[in-house]
């Protein structure tokens, strides 16, 4: 099942009780903030559910070009140990 933007703001007015212009106002306001701070070159640490780290890659790295200092940039996901441990199970002994 994928997660859309209409079931996030759903989830978020069901556990806080908004309405749901005031959740689809709420996470929009998130989003566009995170989007912000990305395209300005800054990462995003959310505690206990991983960093989001923009990288410069080099756009022609598979292509034989004269231009090699060309880079695009791109958004990394590092999920952190705590969601990680979630996601596979406790597997310590």
């Amino acid at each position: 099942m994928t997660v859309t933007k209409a079931r996030l703001a759903s989830a978020i007015q069901k556990r806080l009780g908004f309405s749901r212009k005031k959740s689809s106002f709420l996470l929009d306001s998130l989003l566009e903030i995170i989007k912000e701070n990305l395209e300005s070159g800054h990462d995003i640490l959310i505690s206990r559910f991983g960093k989001f780290t923009v990288k410069a890659v080099n756009r022609n790295r598979n292509r034989d070009c004269v231009d090699s200092d060309v880079f695009n940039r791109m958004v990394t996901f590092r999920c952190s140990p705590v969601l990680r441990e979630k996601l596979n199970g406790n597997k310590k002994n």
